[in-house]
Parts: structure tokens; C-alpha cells; sequence
């Protein structure tokens, strides 16, 4: 495969989500695959727009998700510099040489005279287009007044890698603006004037762009430019399928995943596996795997649905591979203050029970509350249980009394633990829904715990033991 030129290139105007992250994802693998390289860009030319801190945002987002970029604005590179605002005499440069083919002019219009024009054309149900306006002797261009392509419209088919093969008829092909009369370009002109210096092989973005590449062709035709390979990514769906994700529906800052503890590895695997597969049954992919089976050609067509709860099971498994050393590396910072108060021994031994059950790290505290401090006696723990509520106080407290003497027996070691709990469903009689509930409730006042005999060894007999004792008062 000939080595890839690829590029994201974002607006600094609000946060990355999933959408952009996905883009550029695709575009970071199709570079790394083919040994070629991946080029980050900044679309800054949107002033009004741009909000402050987007830019940094936009790095912290990539670096985190570790889709490393061979030319930045922050690393330089050859074909520098990798901001638009940096690099507006390149764009005067090829407005000239539209201009002097006679292929740019002056727009002479007021923006009132635009929109009556615009009003005309919906009083006779036609669509409008501007170059039916376009003026016969149009005046020198200053800068002052936009600057627009002159376009020579005419059929377009062109090949999309995961599209297809698609066409457009001339209606589609309009005069559009080049340059703002603030100096600045337009998105149509800079992207396509940067990604021809910048040698740039594959153009990934959304669907969104989809309706204007037939003007993009007509002007590539007219700078003489050969366009890069396009592949056009259908947007991201909402959980219920209908609609576009929207921050209503979840399109949250990407960098809020990991500030909630979610892994790289699950943000790849779950952001690449939006919309493509690799023909099989597989769902986790390692970077690695990523990097050699992804393929534009897979892509599918259609829109994916963002599915959160699936984003949650698939971080879990990739907490469920790490081991314990790992684990708690990662989980640094997630702690509930209590946990300061004891060693990293016993932190690793609450860790490794809650391993199973942890779906993303911000949820530590309230797994492990009970781990680290004594939580009030809760008797809606037991009112609340379809099993326990049947019996009276009194049958509970002798119950809890006959585990508190079997326990008082034991060296607190696992093995010994569920053997003796075992024992005591035989000599109580009761099922393990009603004994073990019991005394989960005492010892942890939580509706939930890992493994009884497991909880029981790292709370230890002191703990649990006192915990016994404040449970039999209040029942």
C-alpha cells in the first residue's frame, strides 16, 4: 500500500465528541496502516465562532485518545504552517490565479440585493442560484468585497471509498464564495487550497460535505489540481437511531469519558467500531488489530447509533483485562477520601474484588464506600429486599445471631469463610437469597457486594464483627 497522506481538520469551536473523534480516528488509522502520515490542521478562519481554549482542547482530546500526528500546529512540519489564520497569502496567492484564468470575480451585490434575489427565485418555486445573477462586467477586486468562483457547471461522477459511486448534475454546481470581504477564506476554498500544498492523499470527513463536493470538483478543475481520494462517513445517530447525536443525546465533551474514568483502549475500540467491522463476529479490537483490519471499504453506509450502554460494557472488559497492578495504577485520583486513610495493601485487596462489577472508574467511591467507613444502620436495605422483608425483626436478629457464632469461629481466611457460610445455610435451613443478603446488609449496609466470604476477609474480623453488633441493636 502506498504510504497515506491524512488529515483532521477541526474548527476551535467548541469541544471534540464522538463525531469528530471518529473522523479522525479513520484518518489516523488509514495513515498508520499504510506507513504514511497523519496531519493535524486547525480551520480557524471562522472568527466570530472560535471559542477560547478549543485549540488546546483539540490536543489534549488526540493525545489522550493517543492518535499521535506526524505536523501540527503545535509540532510544525514541512508543510507548515498548519493553521489557516497562518496562511492566508497562500489563499491570495491562488485567488489570483483564479482571477487571472477568469475564473474568480468581484460579488458587487449587497447582501439586501442577495436576498431579494434569493426571494425571487422561491416566488416562481425555483431553486436559487447565484450565478444566474452572476454580473456582466464585474469591478476589480479589492479585498473589500467577496470574492466568488466563477463556476462552469456541468455533470460530475466521482468514486467515494465508502460511498461509492456517486454523481451530481450541473444544478448542483453554483459560485461561491472564495474569499470573505474580511479577508478571510471559506471552508470551500481553504480546505481544498491546503490539503493540494499540504499533499494530502485521503480526504475523511462527514456526510455533511457530501452536497458540495460537486462544487469542489468544479474547482479543482479550475486550479488544475488532481483531488485526493474522498471517503465520506455517515453520521452518528442518536440511542434511539432516528436522528443525528446530538449533545442532548450524549455528544458530550470526549475528554468528560476519561475525566469519568473510561479506558483509552475502550474509547478506540467503541469510537472505531461506530459504523465499521471487520466482516466478523469480533467487537474488541486492540490498537494494534485496529491498525491492521481496518478498511474504508468497511465502513457501512448507513448512520450508527451511539449506544452508551454498549460503551459501558466494553470498558468494563478491558477493566476486566487488565491486572491488578495496572488497575490501580489507572485508578489513581478515583478514590473516596476515606480511602487515604488506608494502605495501598488494603486498596488493591478492595480493588480486586470490585474488578468484576466496575464498568468505569468514577464509580469507586460507590462500590467501595463501605470498605472505608462505617455507614449508618439502613433498615430500608432490608424492607426493600423481596426476601427479607417476609420475616419479622426477631427471626432476622436470630438468624444474624447464629452467623455471628459461626463467624466468631473462623480465622477469617476465604476458604474458611465460605465454608462456614455454607454450613450455616445447612443448620439455618434458609436459602443463600435470605441468609447471605443478611449479612451483607450488616456488614456493609449496601444492597450489593462482591463475593460475601471475599468481602468478609478484607473488611476483616474487627470490622465486620462490629458491624454484626450495630445491626442486631437496630433490628
Amino acid at each position: 500500500m502506498k504510504p497515506a497522506r491524512t488529515r483532521f481538520a477541526p474548527s476551535p469551536t467548541g469541544y471534540l465528541h464522538v463525531g469528530g473523534i471518529r473522523t479522525a480516528l479513520f484518518a489516523w488509522l488509514v495513515a498508520r496502516q499504510s506507513g504514511g502520515q497523519f496531519v493535524l490542521r486547525l480551520e480557524d478562519t471562522d472568527r466570530a465562532r472560535e471559542v477560547q481554549g478549543a485549540e488546546a482542547h483539540i490536543i489534549e482530546s488526540l493525545r489522550t485518545l493517543g492518535l499521535d500526528y506526524d505536523e501540527g500546529p503545535d509540532i510544525g512540519g514541512v508543510y507548515g504552517p498548519y493553521r489557516q489564520t497562518e496562511r492566508l497569502a497562500k489563499y491570495q496567492e491562488w485567488a489570483q490565479v483564479l482571477i487571472d484564468a477568469g475564473r474568480a470575480y468581484a460579488d458587487p451585490y449587497t447582501p439586501e440585493e442577495v436576498q431579494k434575489f434569493r426571494e425571487e427565485a422561491q416566488a416562481i418555486q425555483k431553486p436559487f442560484l447565484y450565478r444566474n445573477h452572476r454580473p456582466e462586467n464585474p469591478p476589480k477586486w479589492d479585498g473589500k468585497t467577496p470574492l466568488r468562483f466563477k463556476s462552469e457547471p456541468k455533470d460530475y461522477r466521482w468514486h467515494d471509498a465508502v460511498m461509492g459511486d456517486l454523481h451530481a448534475g450541473a444544478e448542483a454546481i453554483d459560485d461561491f464564495v472564495l474569499i470573505k470581504s474580511d479577508g478571510f477564506p471559506t471552508y470551500n476554498f481553504a480546505h481544498l487550497i491546503d490539503d493540494h500544498e499540504m499533499q494530502i492523499s485521503h480526504i475523511i470527513r462527514g456526510q455533511e460535505f457530501i452536497a458540495s463536493q460537486p462544487n469542489y470538483l468544479n474547482l479543482y478543475e479550475a486550479l488544475e489540481f488532481e483531488h485526493p481520494a474522498f471517503a465520506t462517513v455517515p453520521h452518528i445517530l442518536g440511542p434511539d437511531g432516528k436522528k443525528k447525536l446530538s449533545k442532548r443525546d450524549g455528544a458530550k465533551d470526549v475528554l468528560d469519558y476519561f475525566r469519568d474514568g473510561f479506558l483509552t483502549e475502550a474509547m478506540l475500540n467503541f469510537i472505531a467500531s461506530l459504523g465499521w467491522n471487520d466482516g466478523t463476529e469480533q467487537e474488541i479490537f486492540t490498537r494494534d488489530e485496529l491498525i491492521q483490519k481496518f478498511s474504508l471499504e468497511r465502513v457501512q453506509r448507513s448512520g450508527a447509533r451511539f449506544d452508551e450502554n454498549r460503551l459501558l460494557w466494553m470498558n468494563g472488559h478491558w477493566i476486566r483485562s487488565l491486572n491488578l497492578d495496572e488497575l490501580y495504577a489507572r485508578s489513581k485520583g478515583f478514590w473516596p477520601k476515606d480511602a487515604e486513610k488506608y494502605d495501598e495493601d488494603y486498596r488493591r485487596a478492595v480493588l480486586g474484588l470490585i474488578q468484576e462489577r466496575l464498568k468505569y472508574f468514577k464509580e469507586i467511591p460507590e462500590l467501595t464506600d463501605f470498605f472505608f467507613k462505617d455507614l449508618p444502620v439502613n433498615m430500608e436495605l432490608i424492607d426493600d429486599n423481596k426476601q427479607l422483608k417476609k420475616f419479622e425483626r426477631s427471626e432476622l436478629k436470630s438468624l444474624l445471631k447464629q452467623a455471628q457464632a459461626s463467624l466468631a469461629q473462623s480465622d477469617f481466611t476465604v476458604p474458611d469463610l465460605t465454608d462456614r457460610l455454607n454450613a450455616l445455610l445447612e443448620t439455618t435451613g434458609q436459602k443463600p437469597g435470605i441468609l447471605f443478603s443478611l449479612v451483607r446488609v450488616a456488614t456493609t449496609q449496601a444492597p450489593f457486594s462482591p463475593s460475601l466470604a471475599e468481602t468478609l476477609n478484607v473488611l476483616g474480623r474487627e470490622t465486620a464483627f462490629r458491624r454484626i453488633e450495630q445491626a442486631l441493636n437496630a433490628l
